[in-house]
């Protein structure tokens, strides 16, 4: 009857499921000893377990919103790109559009108008003065204007009480005054008098220099190294086993970035490298052809060069049949033929200006965003400042890795005698602590899978979860003993629904505890609170259903020898 009860136990689908989940996280983890590297596994440590260094990067830029005189900024424009004193004639400020009439003795031409991108324009000439119309838009020359001056990008985003402009690089409040002031114009102020300036980014390019760095670190094959934001302003980044020196040379480092045209096959010529792409904007959608596209704008030598390679390899008359490919270290990040418009403007000058796109869907939208980020080349949107560095030994993450398996161990000791007193039944012991001993197993399995960074926080999210994984099968266990043994079918079904009703219950309640820190916080408690949620989550859906069946079979087999 033993055996009939133990064939019945491994035929169970939640045996089989806990058996092969702990098969799959030794797999995982891959545990090895050899006497020249001594016990090794597949799990990655973070930097307080594998010593390393670490790197706290401030983002350079500044967020306002200003004003200026229309006419001031053009001419101030014309003259610092074209080097021509120009007669400003009119303004007419519509409501789409601004128009900007003005005069100049020297001849301008379509071609430098279109360089300075503040808008479409006429052109006249008649007695040997050219005559310009200008359409345009206030936001479009302030941004023109601080990009020429202090050669940065800035980018103007229309907000509820006007437009903010961010500018990606260093600038102080005193500065953009004085710029502003140049032309007419000033920092605004909101209602209180506060002036309306910020150090900093958007939360946006924060995010964005965020994964440029990971994408770029992870590109050189490195561990998984961690890019943590904090704020709009600083960025933390851990290189677990890796030395100080390397490090800053790997966050400095830009990415290889390249665009090449097919020639036939799999041949194609280089057109040109990322030190040629001038500026990447932000992703846009295409109303009129349903496209999610990135714009960007290549240097003089940049668009000449993709002009020259275009032509030469018959880009420009099959375009569909010469795909320009990108390529970042070396590896593929987009392909797509030229549009026959640009094909048949490169027959005739150099295009400065181009648009990526990626497609209408969703989908397309992400690969759009993460063009963008290979675009800049591993290049960051914005310049960063080494705040802190530091450096720890890996001797000492040697021994916080023992001293955090040490207290594993000592919680795990501690929690049997415990339980052991409680009950003082060997038989209820053994599962309990092996079904906690089961669950740390198939956590670093998850660790190992996902290649999660194991820190001191996750350790001790671990522990947590090794805590409340036996609250819940003291649970489990009370509920199902009746009076020291087996219960009637009916009151031990009862008993056991009482008993995951419990335990769902806490589980729900733990989880969603934890869920801000995962969502809002960073570094140690974000890890922390991750490892206790998927801790809690396996135990719930894996370890406690399987707990709750060997319970029922121990005590069916005490009730067996009993009643011989």
């Amino acid at each position: 009857m033993k055996d009939d009860e133990q064939q019945n136990l491994f035929k169970d689908v939640r045996v089989i499921i806990f058996i092969l989940a702990i098969l799959g996280s030794i797999v995982f983890i891959q545990p090895w000893y050899s006497s020249e590297e001594g016990f090794t596994t597949n799990l990655n440590y973070g930097l307080d377990l594998e010593g390393g260094s670490w790197l706290q990067l401030k983002l350079q830029g500044a967020v306002a919103q200003l004003d200026g005189d229309i006419g001031l900024l053009v001419k101030e424009i014309v003259n610092i790109n074209i080097a021509e004193n120009i007669e400003i004639l009119s303004v007419d400020e519509g409501t789409d559009d601004i128009t900007v009439t003005f005069t100049s003795d020297s001849l301008l031409t379509n071609n430098q108008m279109d360089q300075l991108g503040v808008g479409q324009t006429t052109i006249f000439r008649n007695n040997n003065v050219t005559e310009v119309i200008l359409h345009t838009s206030k936001e479009t020359l302030i941004s023109t204007y601080l990009v020429d001056s202090l050669k940065a990008e800035v980018l103007p985003t229309l907000i509820s009480n006007g437009v903010e402009y961010e500018i990606r690089t260093a600038v102080s409040q005193e500065e953009l005054e004085e710029l502003m002031g140049a032309v007419g114009g000033s920092i605004l102020t909101d209602s209180s008098g506060e002036v309306l300036y910020k150090e900093g980014v958007t939360a946006e390019t924060t995010e964005m220099t965020k994964e440029i760095l990971s994408d770029k670190l992870n590109s050189l094959g490195l561990k998984d190294i961690p890019v943590k934001t904090v704020g709009d302003e600083y960025i933390l980044i851990d290189f677990a086993g890796i030395d100080l020196a390397t490090a800053k040379n790997i966050a400095e480092k830009p990415g290889k970035f390249e665009i090449r045209i097919i020639t036939q096959g799999n041949e194609s010529e280089h057109a040109l490298y990322g030190d040629k792409i001038e500026s990447v904007s932000i992703v846009g959608y295409q109303e009129d052809d349903g496209q999610w596209y990135v714009p960007f704008t290549l240097t003089d030598a940049g668009a000449i060069a993709l002009q020259k390679v275009a032509m030469e390899t018959g880009a420009t008359k099959d375009p569909l049949s010469h795909n320009l490919v990108m390529y970042l270290d070396e590896n593929e990040v987009y392909s797509a033929p030229l549009s026959y418009s640009a094909a048949s403007r490169l027959e005739n000058a150099p295009i400065y200006s181009w648009q990526a796109s990626t497609g209408p869907d969703e989908d397309s939208k992400t690969k759009a965003e993460e063009l963008q980020i290979h675009l800049r080349a591993g290049a960051l949107p914005v310049n960063v400042e080494l705040m802190g560095s530091g450096h720890v030994d890996a001797t000492l993450g040697q021994q916080f890795k023992l001293q955090a398996v040490i207290a594993g161990l000592l919680a795990l000791f501690a929690v049997a005698f415990v339980v052991y007193r409680k009950y003082n039944k060997p038989s209820i012991l053994v599962p309990m602590v092996g079904t906690s001993i089961s669950e740390v197993i198939m956590i670093l399995g998850f660790a190992a899978a996902i290649g999660w960074q194991l820190d001191l926080a996750s350790i001790a999210g671990i522990i947590a979860a090794i805590g409340t994984g036996i609250d819940h099968l003291v649970i489990i266990t009370d509920e199902v003993l009746y009076e020291g043994k087996l219960p009637p079918r009916k009151v031990y079904l009862s008993r056991i629904t009482k008993a995951f009703g419990i335990i769902f219950a806490a589980a729900a309640t733990t989880i969603i505890a934890m869920s801000p820190m995962v969502i809002m916080g960073f570094g140690t408690l974000k890890g922390f609170a991750i490892t206790t949620i998927v801790g809690v989550l396996i135990g719930i859906i894996i370890a406690r259903p399987v707990y709750g069946k060997v319970i029922h079979e121990i005590l069916a087999a005490k009730v067996a020898v009993d009643a011989e």
